[in-house]
Protein backbone atom coordinates (compact mmCIF):
# COMPACT_ATOMS: atom_id res chain seq x y z
CA UNK A 1 0.00 0.00 0.00
CA UNK A 2 1.15 3.55 -1.02
CA UNK A 3 1.58 5.94 1.77
CA UNK A 4 -1.25 7.82 0.39
CA UNK A 5 -3.96 5.27 0.81
CA UNK A 6 -5.83 5.51 3.80
CA UNK A 7 -3.04 8.76 5.11
CA UNK A 8 -6.26 11.49 5.62
CA UNK A 9 -7.77 9.28 7.87
CA UNK A 10 -5.10 8.23 9.94
CA UNK A 11 -3.25 11.77 10.39
CA UNK A 12 -3.33 11.90 13.95
CA UNK A 13 -0.48 14.34 14.36
CA UNK A 14 -1.19 15.93 18.55
CA UNK A 15 0.44 19.61 17.80
CA UNK A 16 2.71 21.36 20.29
CA UNK A 17 2.23 24.52 20.81
CA UNK A 18 3.17 27.08 18.14
CA UNK A 19 4.42 30.30 18.96
CA UNK A 20 5.18 33.24 16.00
CA UNK A 21 8.82 35.00 16.32
CA UNK A 22 8.39 38.76 15.02
CA UNK A 23 12.30 39.72 15.85
CA UNK A 24 14.47 41.33 13.48
CA UNK A 25 17.99 40.81 14.83
CA UNK A 26 19.17 37.40 13.58
CA UNK A 27 21.85 36.73 16.70
CA UNK A 28 18.17 36.66 19.16
CA UNK A 29 15.70 35.15 16.54
CA UNK A 30 17.93 32.15 16.05
CA UNK A 31 18.69 31.07 19.37
CA UNK A 32 15.21 31.74 20.84
CA UNK A 33 13.96 29.71 17.65
CA UNK A 34 16.31 26.71 18.78
CA UNK A 35 15.93 27.03 22.18
CA UNK A 36 11.95 27.02 21.78
CA UNK A 37 11.94 24.24 19.63
CA UNK A 38 13.99 22.21 22.09
CA UNK A 39 12.02 23.08 24.43
CA UNK A 40 8.88 21.47 22.60
CA UNK A 41 7.48 23.83 20.44
CA UNK A 42 6.82 24.65 16.97
CA UNK A 43 8.36 28.22 16.25
CA UNK A 44 7.10 30.36 12.92
CA UNK A 45 9.22 33.60 12.67
CA UNK A 46 9.43 36.88 10.71
CA UNK A 47 11.73 39.34 10.54
CA UNK A 48 9.47 42.39 9.74
CA UNK A 49 5.85 43.72 10.71
CA UNK A 50 3.80 42.85 7.35
CA UNK A 51 5.88 39.10 7.29
CA UNK A 52 4.58 38.45 10.86
CA UNK A 53 1.37 39.62 10.19
CA UNK A 54 0.92 37.41 6.46
CA UNK A 55 2.33 34.59 8.46
CA UNK A 56 -0.36 35.00 11.85
CA UNK A 57 -2.80 35.54 8.94
CA UNK A 58 -2.28 32.41 7.45
CA UNK A 59 -1.55 30.07 10.60
CA UNK A 60 -2.76 31.16 14.02
CA UNK A 61 0.20 30.57 16.24
CA UNK A 62 -1.01 30.17 20.61
CA UNK A 63 1.34 33.39 21.21
CA UNK A 64 3.13 35.73 19.82
CA UNK A 65 6.81 36.94 20.94
CA UNK A 66 6.89 40.78 20.01
CA UNK A 67 10.22 42.95 19.13
CA UNK A 68 9.19 46.53 19.12
CA UNK A 69 11.84 48.26 17.04
CA UNK A 70 11.29 46.46 13.81
CA UNK A 71 12.16 48.25 10.06
CA UNK A 72 9.48 48.61 9.05
CA UNK A 73 6.62 48.78 11.68
CA UNK A 74 6.78 49.28 15.02
CA UNK A 75 5.68 46.62 17.62
CA UNK A 76 3.08 48.67 18.71
CA UNK A 77 1.08 49.17 15.76
CA UNK A 78 1.31 45.10 15.54
CA UNK A 79 -0.20 44.24 18.78
CA UNK A 80 -2.94 47.29 18.07
CA UNK A 81 -3.40 45.47 14.82
CA UNK A 82 -3.54 41.73 15.93
CA UNK A 83 -5.91 43.10 19.30
CA UNK A 84 -8.29 44.73 16.35
CA UNK A 85 -8.41 40.98 14.83
CA UNK A 86 -7.78 38.54 17.70
CA UNK A 87 -8.26 39.92 21.33
CA UNK A 88 -7.43 36.54 23.03
CA UNK A 89 -4.61 35.96 21.63
CA UNK A 90 -1.27 35.96 24.30
CA UNK A 91 1.26 38.63 23.23
CA UNK A 92 4.69 38.82 24.89
CA UNK A 93 6.98 42.46 23.85
CA UNK A 94 10.30 41.84 23.64
CA UNK A 95 12.69 45.24 23.81
CA UNK A 96 15.80 46.17 24.72
CA UNK A 97 13.83 49.20 26.31
CA UNK A 98 13.34 49.05 30.05
CA UNK A 99 11.55 52.23 30.88
CA UNK A 100 8.57 52.07 32.90
CA UNK A 101 6.22 54.30 30.64
CA UNK A 102 7.15 51.94 27.46
CA UNK A 103 6.46 49.21 29.48
CA UNK A 104 2.84 50.93 30.36
CA UNK A 105 2.23 51.60 26.56
CA UNK A 106 3.07 48.30 25.69
CA UNK A 107 0.58 46.44 28.12
CA UNK A 108 -2.30 49.59 27.32
CA UNK A 109 -2.58 48.44 24.14
CA UNK A 110 -3.25 44.79 24.09
CA UNK A 111 -0.05 43.41 25.02
CA UNK A 112 -0.25 40.47 28.00
CA UNK A 113 3.68 40.27 29.18
CA UNK A 114 6.46 42.19 28.84
CA UNK A 115 10.31 41.47 29.04
CA UNK A 116 13.00 43.71 28.40
CA UNK A 117 16.64 42.30 26.57
CA UNK A 118 19.09 40.92 27.42
CA UNK A 119 16.87 38.17 29.69
CA UNK A 120 17.13 34.91 30.94
CA UNK A 121 15.85 31.89 28.43
CA UNK A 122 14.20 30.25 31.15
CA UNK A 123 12.51 33.18 32.76
CA UNK A 124 11.36 33.58 28.78
CA UNK A 125 10.13 30.22 28.74
CA UNK A 126 8.30 30.48 32.69
CA UNK A 127 6.46 33.35 30.59
CA UNK A 128 5.43 31.77 27.89
CA UNK A 129 4.02 28.86 30.07
CA UNK A 130 2.30 31.46 32.10
CA UNK A 131 0.45 32.49 29.07
CA UNK A 132 -0.48 29.29 27.54
CA UNK A 133 -1.46 28.17 30.77
CA UNK A 134 -4.40 31.38 30.49
CA UNK A 135 -5.65 29.60 27.35
CA UNK A 136 -5.42 26.12 27.97
CA UNK A 137 -2.47 25.35 26.01
CA UNK A 138 0.39 23.76 27.53
CA UNK A 139 4.11 23.17 26.61
CA UNK A 140 4.23 19.85 28.22
CA UNK A 141 0.74 18.53 25.74
CA UNK A 142 4.00 17.42 22.99
CA UNK A 143 2.81 14.34 22.43
CA UNK A 144 4.84 11.32 23.10
CA UNK A 145 3.32 9.75 20.07
CA UNK A 146 3.71 11.39 17.00
CA UNK A 147 1.65 9.87 13.52
CA UNK A 148 1.35 11.55 10.31
CA UNK A 149 -0.10 9.17 7.57
CA UNK A 150 1.86 5.94 7.60
CA UNK A 151 4.59 6.76 10.05
CA UNK A 152 4.86 6.83 13.68
CA UNK A 153 7.22 8.43 15.91
CA UNK A 154 7.44 7.01 20.00
CA UNK A 155 9.48 10.26 20.75
CA UNK A 156 10.46 9.10 24.85
CA UNK A 157 11.09 5.70 23.49
CA UNK A 158 12.97 7.59 20.14
CA UNK A 159 11.44 4.54 18.71
CA UNK A 160 9.88 4.61 14.78
CA UNK A 161 7.45 3.17 12.51
CA UNK A 162 5.92 2.64 9.25
CA UNK A 163 2.77 1.11 8.93
CA UNK A 164 2.92 -0.64 12.59
CA UNK A 165 6.05 -2.09 11.76
CA UNK A 166 9.78 -1.07 13.33
CA UNK A 167 11.89 0.89 11.97
CA UNK A 168 15.59 1.14 12.55
CA UNK A 169 16.83 4.70 12.96
CA UNK A 170 20.27 6.13 14.04
CA UNK A 171 20.10 9.00 16.25
CA UNK A 172 20.55 11.56 13.54
CA UNK A 173 18.13 9.49 11.66
CA UNK A 174 15.79 9.76 14.16
CA UNK A 175 16.16 13.96 15.01
CA UNK A 176 16.13 14.34 11.91
CA UNK A 177 12.61 12.84 11.08
CA UNK A 178 11.24 14.48 14.41
CA UNK A 179 12.47 17.60 13.39
CA UNK A 180 10.57 17.50 10.30
CA UNK A 181 7.53 15.75 11.49
CA UNK A 182 7.22 18.21 14.31
CA UNK A 183 6.89 21.22 11.59
CA UNK A 184 4.97 19.36 8.87
CA UNK A 185 3.88 21.25 5.99
CA UNK A 186 6.46 24.05 6.96
CA UNK A 187 9.78 24.23 4.86
CA UNK A 188 12.45 24.18 7.32
CA UNK A 189 15.98 25.42 6.05
CA UNK A 190 19.40 23.25 5.51
CA UNK A 191 20.87 25.61 8.13
CA UNK A 192 18.21 25.45 10.24
CA UNK A 193 18.02 21.48 10.20
CA UNK A 194 21.64 21.24 10.34
CA UNK A 195 21.60 22.91 13.41
CA UNK A 196 18.97 21.10 14.90
CA UNK A 197 20.11 17.97 14.59
CA UNK A 198 24.17 18.79 14.32
CA UNK A 199 24.22 21.30 16.68
CA UNK A 200 25.27 25.20 16.33
CA UNK A 201 29.07 24.65 16.69
CA UNK A 202 29.25 21.57 14.05
CA UNK A 203 31.85 22.11 12.06
CA UNK A 204 31.59 19.46 8.52
CA UNK A 205 30.21 19.03 5.07
CA UNK A 206 26.38 20.66 5.05
CA UNK A 207 25.72 17.69 1.87
CA UNK A 208 26.24 15.19 5.18
CA UNK A 209 22.21 16.58 5.36
CA UNK A 210 21.03 15.59 1.97
CA UNK A 211 22.92 11.66 2.92
CA UNK A 212 20.77 11.26 5.54
CA UNK A 213 17.52 12.25 3.52
CA UNK A 214 18.47 9.80 1.18
CA UNK A 215 18.79 7.04 4.16
CA UNK A 216 15.01 8.69 5.50
CA UNK A 217 13.43 8.23 2.14
CA UNK A 218 14.84 4.85 1.56
CA UNK A 219 13.20 3.69 4.99
CA UNK A 220 9.86 5.07 5.22
CA UNK A 221 9.22 5.82 1.08
CA UNK A 222 7.48 3.25 -1.39
CA UNK A 223 9.21 5.22 -4.29
CA UNK A 224 12.46 7.08 -2.63
CA UNK A 225 12.87 8.89 -6.42
CA UNK A 226 9.11 10.46 -6.05
CA UNK A 227 8.95 10.78 -2.15
CA UNK A 228 5.21 11.69 -0.51
CA UNK A 229 7.19 12.61 2.85
CA UNK A 230 10.27 13.84 2.81
CA UNK A 231 9.94 16.53 0.18
CA UNK A 232 12.76 18.59 -1.39
CA UNK A 233 12.10 22.51 -1.58
CA UNK A 234 14.99 23.62 -4.02
CA UNK A 235 17.41 26.62 -3.34
CA UNK A 236 15.99 26.00 0.79
CA UNK A 237 15.79 22.80 2.66
CA UNK A 238 13.43 20.38 3.41
CA UNK A 239 9.40 20.33 3.93
CA UNK A 240 7.64 17.09 5.55
CA UNK A 241 4.51 16.86 3.44
CA UNK A 242 1.45 15.88 5.45
CA UNK A 243 -1.37 13.99 3.74
CA UNK A 244 -3.29 17.03 3.30
CA UNK A 245 -0.75 18.78 1.52
CA UNK A 246 -1.16 15.95 -1.21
Amino acid sequence: MTPEHGASERYTQLRSPLLQIIEDDPTIAEPLMFGLAKEGFQVMHASNGAEGLEQIGQQRPDLVLLDIMLPDMDGYEICRRLRARDPALPIIMLTARGQEMERVMGLEIGADDYIVKPFSFRELVARIQVQLRRIGRQPTETPSVLSIGDITLDIQARQASLRGQPVKLSQREFDLLLALMQHAGQALSRQELLDRVWGETWVGNPRVLDVYIRWLREKFEADPANPCYLETVYGYGYRFKRPSDR
